[in-house]
């Protein structure tokens, strides 16, 4: 079926639902959001989760797993809603793509055991995590409390302003990393 004709079918009346608009009341479109949305909080959940737990097998290890399972969710019907409205929703193709991408790498880096592992998991990881955020507030941030008041600069930088020193400092600081970002002289 061509992608016009699932455009088509899928068009219908935009709604609001606590002040977030969503472009159609269609139910097909509406399940799509939905595990969208509820794998997006997921995400944020284990994706957190992951991050504050010791890293060892075990809990780090299925928050991982969770954080993976349903970023790709997400980036699947990312996908879905963004090729319908390709107009309105391109960009947040290519932030789902980033954001896929970077956990594919960091899931890959540690079960492959890659040389260096640790920088190429933790940075993908990391990386996959700043993204969604920055997809989610491109997205919905315009309807948000005090967001709303933000330029929409805002969106794409503060997950990054906050993401990245964190991100550099985990390297830093973790004992898996610290070797190959600060080498012994």
């Amino acid at each position: 079926m061509p992608l016009e004709a699932i455009t088509k079918m899928l068009e219908g009346n935009p709604i609001t639902v606590d002040g977030i608009v969503i472009p159609s009341d269609h139910p097909l479109f509406l399940v799509i959001i939905a595990i969208h949305v509820l794998a997006g909080l997921t995400c944020v959940i284990a994706g957190f989760f992951a991050m504050v737990v010791r890293k060892q097998k075990g809990r780090h290890t299925k928050a991982g797993k969770i954080f993976f399972g349903s970023i790709w969710v997400v980036f699947i019907t990312a996908c879905f809603v963004a090729f319908i409205r390709w107009e309105e929703d391109y960009h947040l193709f290519l932030l789902g793509v980033v954001s896929f991408v970077s956990a594919a790498i960091g899931k890959r880096a540690v079960r492959m055991k890659w040389k260096r592992w640790p920088l190429y998991h933790i940075s993908g990881m990391a990386v996959s995590y700043i993204f969604l955020l920055i997809a989610f507030y491109v997205d919905n941030g315009k309807f948000l409390p005090l967001w709303k008041e933000m330029p929409q600069v805002w969106y794409w930088g503060l997950p990054l302003l906050v993401g990245l020193p964190l991100l550099i400092y985990t390297l830093f600081k973790n004992p898996l990393s610290r070797p190959f970002v600060r080498p012994h002289r």
